[in-house]
């Protein structure tokens, strides 16, 4: 088998492992080249050495592992035993004695960790320019973005240098670089993934999220991933009765937003337009309450608990954190508890609308981003850009919903097309097979 034209996917590789076409050797060589080619990209912080990766290899004892030599990205805001945790702030590095959780249960499944990858600084941004290691550009190339905080761990699955990727997605980081970059990109439900281990951006919103070539891909890492913690506080079960409508392997009511605001992006909405009609829906919402649920997050006191967690070390190194970045998290000063507690009600009372929309659909279609950026655009107005990209994501976690995001082609100019399904907390299943059927109708 020529290696260098493998597809580096879960199952692509299990297939090859079983039948005695290729070993996790070959397959570690070949991910160094495809790095090597690729050069100084700005996708990686920190990488295991060859002869540490082929050590991963040998200790692989059974072909039989979920994930036997199944190469694998890690999103550098999150720990790995053996590399730093720098979270794109050299001042903040420093060397994590054990692996986060996710990453345990990835290499007790048979993974090999390749490396750390950037992303915007203290998991804070959604066009992945906030770093001092470098801003990638998505791999459809035109400077177009690669889209944060994952950015990173979205590009190096998009290129092909690993099967799939972890990211965090707190406001959209785990699936705006997906729609960047034409893969997938599956947030769970908060809690339902382990993020002991993970540095938090907003703790009570952070979950880790899985970037992957397919779905069957992202679904079969998902299924090692989810389980209860007891080292994370935030950890909680998958529901296993009550849940409403129809089980994943049944046809599922989609609902389609409306009041859409794509920017002037014409093409965009063109092509959001085309999925939608043929997904076939049984009907519309507007887009208006969960709008006004996202903005709670970074316009909101939302935002003064990324300064909960960060205070301290931006007070001890007021020089290290990018101006940006700081300005971001800084805001949060401006918030009392009385405006949080406002916030907090008012949320509740969106919330409780968006659970009211499961009673007559199952699913909700969204464009991930209404429009792209060149990185030029982006550094012209970072904050207000970054805001535009994260108009569909940022309400998913504030509402506890779980999301998958997917490929849908490109627009009539070449740019990445990508669209969100959503769904109450759980519906993992119900969403990647609704996905799956929205492929089948996007390749027809």
């Amino acid at each position: 088998m020529q290696i260098a034209t493998v597809a580096l996917g879960v199952r692509s590789l299990r297939a090859a492992y079983r039948s005695g076409a290729l070993t996790p050797h070959d397959v570690v060589d070949e991910v160094l080249d495809r790095i090597a080619a690729r050069g100084d990209d700005g996708v990686w912080i920190s990488r295991s050495t060859r002869a540490e990766l082929h050590e991963q290899a040998s200790s692989l004892r059974s072909v039989d592992l979920p994930l036997y030599g199944v190469p694998f990205a890690v999103k550098d805001n999150i720990d790995v035993a053996g590399l730093p945790t720098t979270a794109a702030c050299p001042a903040f590095a420093h060397d994590p004695a054990a692996d986060a959780t996710a990453v345990r249960l990835l290499r007790e499944a048979g993974a090999i960790v390749v490396g750390k990858t950037n992303l915007d600084q203290f998991a804070t941004g959604l066009g992945g320019g906030r770093s001092p290691y470098g801003a990638p550009e998505s791999v459809f190339g035109g400077d177009l973005v690669s889209g944060g905080s994952s950015s990173g761990s979205a590009v190096a699955v998009a290129a092909g240098e690993v099967a799939f990727s972890l990211g965090t997605d707190t406001a959209g980081s785990g699936r705006v670089p997906a729609a960047m970059n034409g893969i997938v990109g599956l947030k769970p439900t908060r809690g339902l993934v382990s993020t002991a281990g993970v540095l938090p951006a907003c703790r009570s919103l952070d979950c880790v999220s899985v970037f992957a070539h397919d779905l069957d891909d992202a679904a079969d890492v998902l299924a090692v991933l989810a389980r209860p913690d007891p080292a994370d506080p935030w950890s909680r079960s998958a529901l296993v009765s009550g849940e409403r409508g129809p089980g994943p392997g049944s046809h599922s009511r989609v609902l389609v937003a409306t009041g859409l605001d794509f920017e002037g992006d014409t093409a965009m909405e063109a092509a959001f337009a085309a999925v939608a009609e043929r997904a076939q829906p049984v009907g519309t919402t507007p887009v208006g309450p969960l709008q006004e649920a996202g903005d709670l997050l970074y316009t909101g006191p939302w935002v003064a608990e990324r300064l909960a967690g960060l205070e301290s070390f931006l007070d001890e190194h007021p020089d290290d954190v990018l101006p940006v970045t700081r300005a971001v998290i800084e805001a949060g000063h401006g918030f009392s508890a009385v405006d949080a507690f406002r916030a907090r009600h008012r949320l509740q009372e969106l919330r409780a609308g968006c659970d009211r929309l499961w009673d007559r659909a199952d699913v909700l279609l969204l464009p991930t981003v209404p429009t792209t950026f060149t990185r030029a655009q982006l550094a012209e107005q970072p904050v207000a850009r970054n805001l535009v990209l994260g108009r569909y994501t940022q309400f998913a976690n504030l509402l506890d919903l779980a999301a998958v995001a997917v490929p849908a082609g490109t627009t009539a100019d070449g740019r990445p097309v990508g669209v969100t399904l959503l769904g109450p907390a759980f519906s993992e299943d119900r969403l990647i097979a609704t996905a799956r059927r929205m492929t089948t109708w996007e390749a027809a």
